[in-house]
């Protein structure tokens, strides 16, 4: 039994800090609504308790915060308080990314021993999650491919952008490849971007992972996409050019998967891993672009419109870095072209923005 006797809320998250009667700092965390709606609270917070006892309990890791006590009825779970780590975003955002090359690469080795550490346990995870609750594996590990099926490249037609069967041929391989990872099928958080790890600001980084409401398994390659294009919270994330003054920055993309190879020997292989990250960073940015509609009734200078041609010319630099899917390289690079006629407010050099630039400041 944990008694709680007095607690702060950590805002803008459903998520506080507390203290038991025994003088311990926990984190309390409660059920609540999400943005993302495709799962009920209470099956977001069974989800959580599940996968953090999986890791902790059932792989004894330490990759993520252990999980004390739930009560599931009323919407409420204790986790372990893993200060005085702080969320990687923040210092990025306050020092620039040349003073947290150390945290990026503990980030992307976290993020690549998730992997390597729970590839072949789906079975195992799903007979501890359904203890819980219903919950549809396939679903999980589809993620956005089903609706990209049924949607194909329709976004390309109201840009005007023409999309050959050539194109449509790769879009089905890569879309396949995502829907049947073999051995690169994983346990992901379900949001692998930079504000969901915590690191240590001083000393060595000791990097753990948070939020796994949406955790599910899934191709592993979807938690490097981060690393390669831009995620909702920035303009750029290409870690190869210097940043003002600096050395160059680590490849963290390397990082991850080396760290996943431990697991998953086939990362090692150029092109099993070249198609599937292409495939990945490719299905990610066809996502982004189902915002098209809404951006186009923001105002001009909206900095999400730069930021989602940064995205599309960023998937297809990945692609055409690894040697792969040039066809869909190919129409990235010239849906991000139409882009920046239709909005010359995002006609931008996004190569002049430093690596980690917020999308808002």
């Amino acid at each position: 039994m944990i008694n709680v006797v007095e607690w702060t809320r950590l805002e803008p998250w459903r998520v506080a800090r507390a203290r038991t009667d025994r003088g311990e700092s926990v984190i309390v965390k409660w059920a609540g609504p999400h943005v993302d709606g495709r799962h009920t609270e209470a099956w977001r917070l069974r989800t959580e308790v599940s996968a953090l006892r999986f890791l902790s309990e059932d792989l004894r890791v330490d990759l993520a915060p252990r999980v004390l006590a739930e009560d599931l009825l009323a919407g409420r779970v204790i986790l372990e308080d893993l200060a005085p780590r702080v969320a990687l975003d923040g210092l990025l955002r306050r020092d620039g990314v040349a003073a947290h090359a150390e945290r990026l690469e503990a980030f992307a080795r976290a993020r690549g021993e998730l992997g390597a550490v729970t590839a072949g346990q789906a079975e195992r995870y799903y007979r501890r999650r359904e203890r819980l609750g219903p919950v549809d594996a396939e679903a999980d590990r589809l993620g956005h491919v089903a609706r990209l099926r049924r949607e194909g490249l329709s976004q390309a037609g109201l840009l005007g952008v023409p999309v050959t069967g050539a194109v449509e041929r790769e879009f089905a391989l890569a879309l396949a490849e995502l829907a049947d990872p073999g051995p690169f099928l994983a346990l992901s958080n379900g949001d692998p971007e930079s504000n969901n790890v915590l690191v240590r600001a001083d000393g060595p980084p000791d990097a753990r992972l948070i939020d796994f409401e949406f955790a599910g398994f899934t191709h592993a390659l979807h938690d490097a996409v981060c690393l390669h294009v831009p995620g909702p919270a920035w303009m750029r994330v290409d870690l190869t050019a210097r940043c003002a003054g600096s050395a160059p920055l680590p490849r963290v993309g390397e990082v991850y998967r080396r760290a996943l190879a431990a697991g998953v020997p086939q990362a090692e292989d150029e092109r099993l891993y070249g198609r599937a990250l292409a495939a990945a960073c490719m299905a990610f940015a066809f996502v982004r672009l189902w915002r098209l509609q809404t951006l186009d009734r923001r105002a001009a200078g909206d900095a999400s419109r730069a930021q989602l041609v940064s995205t599309l010319e960023a998937a297809a630099c990945a692609a055409r870095e690894h040697h792969a899917l040039p066809q869909l390289a190919g129409l990235c690079q010239r849906l991000a072209e139409a882009l920046r006629r239709r909005w010359p407010d995002a006609d931008i050099d996004v190569a002049a923005l430093e690596p980690y630039t917020p999308r808002h400041r």
